[in-house]
């Protein structure tokens, strides 16, 4: 039996406690593989719908706000990885839809071979109609998957 390597892991991470959980997993699967860590938050524009027309708030303060607070939980993040033990790790930002920039995009451009994610992020009712981001990642993605929980 061969042993599976895997070089650039992605934790897509929300803030959430299972994203917390993910991305500590995440770190010692790296560590143990020495391995390049991303860490990604996919901000979804559709959450600062301010109108049925959908649109977003002109002067993009919210949006600039939201940028800001992803960055300082990103940062965050990468120093818990350091102190782990952890030196490669990257953090990012995108703006999309989570489900199609994890699945699809993201991994595409960094040739990600494993994705560690949490069962959930998003609430009871978002799951309800859009079906969680999860599902659709671990239907979709091209690359192994460990749902951490």
């Amino acid at each position: 039996m061969t042993e599976q390597k895997y070089t650039t892991i992605l934790v897509p991470v929300d803030g959430s406690k299972a994203a917390k959980l993910a991305f500590d997993r995440g770190v010692e699967i790296a560590k143990r593989n020495h391995s390049h860590l991303d860490v990604l938050n996919v901000i979804d524009l559709n959450q600062f719908t301010v109108s049925f027309a959908g649109m977003v708030d002109a002067s993009g303060d919210v949006v600039y706000q939201a940028f800001e607070d992803v960055s300082d939980y990103l940062n965050d993040l990468v120093e818990r990885a350091h102190k782990a033990g952890l030196n490669d790790v990257s953090m990012h930002v995108r703006y999309g839809s989570p489900r199609s920039v994890i699945a699809k995009e993201f991994i595409k451009d960094h040739g990600t071979d494993l994705i560690v994610m949490g069962p959930t992020g998003t609430n009871p009712v978002e799951r309800l109609f859009l079906g969680s981001v999860t599902d659709y990642v671990t239907r979709t993605a091209p690359c192994d998957i460990i749902i951490a929980r």
